[in-house]
């Protein structure tokens, strides 16, 4: 019998619990994927504690929006994907159907095929955090020559994405990181400029790095405790993208910085276009075209077997001295 991992309540990751699960037929527009990898993201420990973008309808729920596997039955009216393809899927607003199991039911629309060469692990530490970087950086705010982005966390798997997405891009690249021993990691995956947390006044060194113009854009998972930091140097028309709430605060915005450099503020969720068919066509061609090219490749930092999942995000939460994802691999 499959098994899948649950959560009973919003106290945490803590309170998984690893259950056996029947295996449901797929309905209109579903297909059925026996998954053989699942990746962790920052996201889903936010959603365990009910501070994600998205609350479960009911409970018990699973965890997970990024996996791979094969399918195994099809349901009424897909076309385009076949019994006994590999597939991944595609971060969306999956509600109660997580991807924390060995075996799930997905809509048919999120699921794109595993690109060629990969690993099935490889396939699940893909699309989550590349097509978390690609909006931002490619279809709205245009990054490219002469233009200066600050991806704030280098080292969280989205942030080291806008590295190098926006060094394809030719855009000056600009992250943060708490510690100097990431320094060499993060100018080897895209950043033109490195701000450790405590060198500094930071917004004065922003202005220092881009002439007096200020930062073009923001890309930032931290929340308050950062946007204050660099919001004194925001260009004129800047755009802060914030993705989430890694000190766990939501943002109390620093108005007069955001009126003086007619700023945006864009709080930003991939699934949203994901949900859009054109604009998530464009993101999934640049994710396949990039990987077919060089210009990406999958990180993968530790691999767990479907038992250690609680462990896997201990590791996670833990300060770490190597990047990349963090999968879960279910032997099947």
């Amino acid at each position: 019998m499959p098994r899948e991992w649950v959560i009973h309540d919003y106290s945490g990751y803590q309170g998984l619990t690893l259950q056996a699960c029947d295996e449901r037929e797929p309905g209109p527009g579903e297909i059925r994927l026996r998954v053989e990898a699942f990746a962790l993201n920052w996201g889903d420990m936010n959603l365990m504690r009910d501070m994600y973008s998205f609350s479960f309808r009911s409970l018990p729920a699973r965890i997970g929006m990024e996996a791979a596997g094969i399918v195994d039955a099809i349901g009424p009216g897909v076309t385009g994907v076949a019994p006994g393809q590999r597939v991944c899927t595609l971060p969306y607003f999956y509600y109660n159907q997580g991807t924390s199991a060995e075996t799930a039911i997905v809509d048919a629309r999120y699921v794109t095929a595993a690109p060629p060469g990969l690993t099935a692990v490889e396939s699940a530490s893909v699309w989550m955090q590349y097509m978390t970087a690609y909006f931002p950086v490619v279809e709205l705010s245009k990054a490219g020559p002469g233009t200066h982005f600050l991806a704030t966390a280098g080292t969280g798997t989205a942030g080291t994405a806008a590295l190098e997405i926006g060094r394809m891009r030719g855009a000056t690249m600009i992250t943060t990181t708490r510690f100097e021993r990431n320094r060499s990691y993060l100018k080897a995956v895209g950043a033109d400029h490195v701000i450790v947390s405590g060198s500094g006044d930071m917004a004065q060194q922003l202005r220092d790095i881009t002439g007096g113009k200020g930062i073009n854009a923001a890309f930032d998972p931290v929340g308050a405790g950062m946007i204050r930091q660099y919001s004194p140097a925001l260009a004129k028309n800047a755009k802060i993208f914030c993705y989430g709430t890694l000190d766990e605060t939501f943002p109390t915005l620093p108005m007069v910085d955001l009126f003086q450099a007619n700023a945006w503020f864009h709080p930003y969720s991939l699934f949203n276009y994901v949900e859009d068919p054109e604009m998530c066509a464009k993101g999934k061609a640049f994710v396949y075209d990039a990987l077919a090219s060089g210009a990406i490749a999958p990180r993968i930092d530790r691999v767990y077997p479907m038992e250690q999942y609680r462990d896997a995000w201990d590791y996670l939460k833990a300060p770490r001295t190597s990047h990349g994802k963090v999968v879960i691999e279910t032997g099947l």
